[in-house]
């Protein structure tokens, strides 16, 4: 079987204190029909003199872009713009691939045309710093996203289909099923279909692109731990983490146009309750005739 091209995708931004060992981890895969792009928004670092040192080190082609700095998912964007490969596999400045993750993703997406993207589980690297009691309770309810699913396993995979959506956990903690863009590997000519990230969220972008993927193509989930996802406080995760609750807002909105047909018939009523104000005149004007109906009944 010939072997497509993966693009390894690194968004970065002062990325000099782990982004060797990402690089390392990429140009140590066991799939060999690779090409590394970089797209840095404007370091201020030894981020881009770290990898420009990889190019003798290695002949998989590394290809660096400066990007004006407009926000993660503007960045994330640039570098699927300027990839050459069939495949997408992010992989950001603070995380690590194992040396076959971009094998064991490939081979599961050449095998079935009906995945759209192929994720993994991940492990966690923690910095002592950052090592307290909230970061031991997200880990506790975060390290395996989809254990709430009940999803049965087939030749080491877990198959998600659009009919999450319609699931009552769908809405429940955690609301990222999937993992974060370094654990995942998506074609690249999916954008035609479904477009880029959505630059105006700021921090829920990945798994809203998730699900847009999952509305017309199943997901699946490798249960092997092949990459290595770093927790500490200088991430983007943790710094911006108050932009969520704007997230948050924007989303349920999407979730009003663009899914609602969908999701379960209480999340259903609760959206509709909320954005459509035909809606809400409709059930205050049924509640008023049960009251009088009522009334009669007891009179």
């Amino acid at each position: 079987m010939s072997l497509p091209l993966v693009s390894i995708c690194i968004p970065t931004y002062n990325g000099e204190r782990f982004i060797a060992e990402a690089m390392n981890s990429a140009i140590s895969q066991t799939y060999t029909n690779i090409e590394i792009v970089v797209s840095d928004d404007a370091s201020k670092d030894t981020t881009l003199s770290i990898i420009e040192r990889y190019k003798t080190k290695t002949d998989i082609p590394i290809r660096v872009y400066n990007h004006h700095p407009n926000g993660i998912g503007a960045n994330w964007n640039h570098s699927i713009q300027k990839a050459q490969g069939i495949y997408i596999k992010f992989l950001f400045q603070d995380d690590v691939l194992a040396p076959n993750c971009i094998a064991e993703m490939v081979a599961v997406m050449q095998a079935d045309s009906t995945i759209g993207l192929v994720a993994s589980k991940r492990d966690f690297i923690i910095d002592e710093s950052f090592l307290n009691k909230e970061t031991k309770l997200w880990i506790n309810n975060y390290a395996d996203l989809q254990k709430t699913l009940n999803l049965s396993t087939e030749n080491k995979l877990n198959i998600i289909d659009n009919t999450l959506f319609k699931s009552e956990t769908f809405l429940k903690l955690p609301l990222n099923k999937i993992g974060e863009p370094t654990v995942v590997l998506f074609r690249k000519d999916i954008v035609k279909d479904i477009g880029y990230f959505d630059e105006s969220f700021k921090q829920i972008l990945d798994y809203e692109y998730w699900y847009r993927i999952l509305k017309y193509k199943k997901i699946a989930i490798l249960n092997e731990k092949l990459v290595t996802f770093r927790l500490h406080s200088n991430q983007a995760t943790n710094v911006n983490k108050n932009q969520k609750i704007s997230d948050y807002k924007l989303y349920e909105k999407l979730l009003y146009k663009q899914y609602i047909k969908l999701l379960h018939p209480n999340e259903q009523r609760r959206l509709l309750n909320q954005y459509n104000p035909a809606y809400r005149i409709y059930n205050k004007g049924i509640k008023k005739i049960k009251q009088f109906l009522k009334r009669i009944k007891n009179a």
